[in-house]
C-alpha cells in the first residue's frame, strides 16, 4: 500500500526548532515534533529547493538544525508544470510568490497534504474556498492543506 504524500513547507522545520516560551509556539513546536517523530512511517515526506532556499535565507541561529531536519526529503522538480500554476495563482491573487510556490509544488507533483503552520495565506479555511474554486477552474490538483494537528501522530496519541 502506498503511503500518503506529505510536502513539507517551510515553518514545519522553523516550528520544529521554535525556542519561543509563549505557551502558543510552544504547542506548536510539541505538535511538530510528535508528528516529526513517527511520520515516515506513515507518509512518504517531500520538499522542495524552494523550501530548503527560504530555510538558507533565514535569518535564524536555527539554520543548520532546520536544513538538517529536510536533508534526507528528496526534493520535489520545480519544471514548467509547477511555474505555470504559481503563475495562475498569482493571476488570481491567491498568495505571495513563496507560498504559491509551495502550494504549486504539492499541486503539481499530486501531494496528497501539503503540511504547513501559515495560517495566513496556506492553511486559512476562509481563504481555502478560493483556491478551491480557482484550481478547480484550471483543473488543477490541490493537495489537502493541514496542520501536524490534523495528521495523524501530531496530536497525543494512546498508544
Amino acid at each position: 500500500m502506498e503511503k500518503p504524500r506529505v510536502y513539507i513547507e517551510t515553518t514545519i522545520p522553523s516550528a520544529y526548532f521554535d525556542a519561543r516560551p509563549d505557551p502558543a509556539m510552544v504547542a506548536r513546536r510539541d505538535a511538530t515534533r510528535r508528528w516529526w517523530a513517527t511520520a515516515g512511517e506513515r507518509y512518504e515526506l517531500v520538499t522542495s529547493l524552494a523550501v530548503e532556499e527560504e530555510l538558507r535565507s533565514g535569518p535564524s541561529r536555527w539554520r543548520k538544525e532546520w536544513l538538517a531536519l529536510i536533508s534526507t526529503l528528496p526534493r520535489l522538480k520545480t519544471g514548467s508544470a509547477v511555474m505555470e500554476i504559481v503563475g495562475v495563482y498569482l493571476r488570481h491573487k491567491l498568495m505571495p510568490l513563496n507560498d504559491a510556490m509551495h502550494l504549486a509544488s504539492a499541486s503539481a507533483h499530486e501531494c496528497d497534504y501539503l503540511l504547513t503552520w501559515d495560517f495566513k495565506h496556506l492553511a486559512n479555511p476562509n481563504k481555502f474556498g478560493h483556491i478551491q474554486r480557482v484550481s478547480e477552474r484550471q483543473r488543477l490538483f490541490v493537495p489537502r492543506i493541514v496542520t501536524p494537528l490534523q495528521l495523524p501522530g501530531g496530536r497525543h496519541e494512546a498508544g
